[in-house]
């Protein structure tokens, strides 16, 4: 079964992003032990990590040190944690 797109996704907080997709599914997800790896540390620097973006192209969230995730993973943490919440977020 494909992978809904993303259809929004923002910085909550710290490590904490929103992502929304098209089948309804939306999350906080927290994504702070997810950031190993030469692209993906200096995201530890949370002034870093807040100027991710939601790339409609790639369906998923990027950022300026060529760091993104796979949608299919940002799905499925989303549909695990089942964390339906509003709309309502903090760097939209």
């Amino acid at each position: 079964m494909p992978v809904p797109t993303l259809a929004d996704a923002w910085h909550v907080r710290d490590h904490v992003i929103h992502v929304v997709f098209t089948d309804g599914v939306e999350a906080d997800l927290d994504l702070r032990d997810e950031l190993w790896g030469e692209v993906f540390e200096p995201l530890k620097d949370v002034a870093r990590f807040r100027t991710m973006r939601f790339d409609r192209e790639l369906n998923t969230v990027t950022w300026n040190t060529g760091a993104d995730f796979a949608p299919e993973f940002l799905y499925e943490r989303a549909a695990a944690s089942r964390g339906m919440t509003s709309r309502r977020g903090g760097d939209h």
